[in-house]
């Protein structure tokens, strides 16, 4: 059984919206790659310690090119460096100097998938903790990131992502993004975490936001080939969804 944590379902109740990052200024540059995804420039390299992060609403104000404002919608980013943010083609309108009063920021809602946005998932040995607010139980089998690789809590790489645009009442996995673990510990998975991208050591809280489910080879949240993990192997997901149900009660 899929089990929120108190953290979680108070983000889920009642977290707005808010501006997560912003850069204001002249140093600021739009440019138009033609076919290629258009990009946005800083010239104080500031993107990344704005904490602009891929997949991230981007919101544009105040550019001279009126075609270069977002709108109320906003456009989605593509890919971020501490100078560079990409967009998809044609979403500038045309080439330009920031002027003094551009804004350029993005936001972070309280959806289930913003909550999770670049977050982990961690697979444990042992017996699902009652609660989701529980510590963890069992001994860490391995994290899953993209592709494997090293995440530090705070940053965006390699943090996992769900696709854009829920469906049916779903999110799920990011199609273009490879999740796996690199096994840790030898032993026999039991439940996964899945965690948002804030530190978590695993201590009982009713504050940071965790979904946890049962792993099993049939019958269980999270199916898998086998549930005995042997350190240093490799396993991948190839599949990871999340449903809130149409309705509650009988």
């Amino acid at each position: 059984m899929l089990k929120y944590s108190t953290g979680l379902r108070d983000k889920i109740n009642g977290m707005e919206g808010v501006v997560k990052g912003a850069i204001i200024g002249a140093g600021l540059t739009f440019v138009d790659n033609g076919a290629s995804p258009d990009s946005i420039t800083d010239s104080g390299n500031g993107f990344i310690t704005n904490l602009f992060a891929p997949g991230d609403k981007l919101f544009v104000k105040g550019a001279t090119t009126a075609g270069n404002n977002t709108g109320l919608t906003g456009q989605r980013i593509l890919t971020v460096a501490a100078g560079t943010i990409t967009i998809a083609t044609a979403l500038v309108a045309a080439g330009e100097a920031g002027a003094a009063g551009t804004v350029v920021a993005v936001a972070k809602g309280g959806s289930l998938k913003d909550v999770f946005k670049d977050g982990v998932i961690k697979i444990y040995s042992s017996s699902q903790p009652d609660e989701a607010d529980d510590a963890a139980t069992g001994t860490l089998l391995g994290t899953v990131t993209v592709a494997s690789g090293a995440f530090v809590a705070g940053a965006f790489d390699n943090g996992l992502e769900f696709e854009n645009d829920p469906l049916s009442g779903e999110i799920e996995k990011s199609a273009s993004e490879v999740w796996s673990f690199a096994a840790v510990a030898s032993g026999i998975a039991g439940y996964f975490v899945l965690c948002g991208n804030a530190a978590d050591a695993m201590a009982a809280s009713t504050v940071l936001p965790r979904i946890t489910g049962t792993i099993g080879t049939s019958g269980a949240d999270l199916i898998t080939g086998t549930t005995s993990i042997v350190s240093g192997r490799t396993y991948t997901i190839d599949s990871f969804k999340i449903t809130l149900p149409a309705y509650y009660g009988a």
